[in-house]
């Protein structure tokens, strides 16, 4: 906590894991350090090469939409106070990063029960379906993600090998309602930040073309 009692209070960037189905909250994962950059890449959705000429200008649909972003985990500060931070001091940072881990992985209780239903000689059996994680980097940046790829980098360990200092990158995928749908949850919030992208982009100041060194377009 800053020793200044008038410094602004620092949000956490993170990630919400909601039910697909119910909107509930499942899990609040913040970040204990935010990243000092957060890499955004937008492939645009228009018109296939070689279609018709008309088609040039149009979109097929929102950009898909990445982010990358690296993030710290350090143990140093709780096992400076190791009595209120017992978990820390048994574990390390392992248990934060079980938690990233179960973005990536389906439920030990899922995959039993497909085997389950496989072993009755059910026909077909549905996919499992992971949480809807939502990436949040301030109140104007809430967005439907999948995990797209995913590294932990352990860096300093325990006397019992717990890993106590990590690095982890993650690249997620905005899910939009080309993946969603407009009825989902996800969906919804989707277009909720997409009109929020558009206010944005009309509060930029518009500027005259003498600032392009020309007088108009003819």
């Amino acid at each position: 906590m800053s020793s200044f009692p008038n410094s602004p209070r620092i949000i956490k960037g993170g990630l919400v894991l909601l039910d697909p189905a119910s909107g509930q909250v499942r899990r609040v994962i913040t970040l204990q350090y935010n990243p000092d950059t957060l890499s955004r890449t937008l492939q645009v959705q228009g018109a296939a090469d070689g279609a018709d000429r008309s088609e040039a200008l149009r979109l097929t649909g929102p950009a898909i939409e990445t982010f990358k972003l690296e993030a710290e985990i350090d143990a140093a500060d709780q096992l400076e106070t190791p009595q209120q931070h017992r978990s820390v001091v048994e574990a390390g940072v392992a248990p934060q990063l079980a938690v990233l881990e179960s973005l990536v992985n389906p439920a030990a209780a899922d995959l039993l029960a497909s085997k389950s239903l496989a072993d009755a000689g059910t026909l077909e059996i549905a996919p499992m379906e992971s949480a809807l994680a939502l990436f949040v980097w301030g109140a104007n940046r809430i967005v439907p993600v999948r995990v797209s790829d995913f590294s932990i980098t352990e860096e300093a360990f325990d006397a019992a090998l717990n890993p106590i200092r990590a690095k982890v990158s993650l690249g997620l995928r905005v899910l939009s309602i080309d993946d969603l749908g407009f009825d989902h949850k996800g969906g919804s919030l989707f277009m909720a930040y997409l009109q929020s992208r558009e206010n944005l982009a009309a509060r930029a100041t518009d500027i005259g073309f003498d600032r392009l060194g020309i007088g108009g377009i003819s």
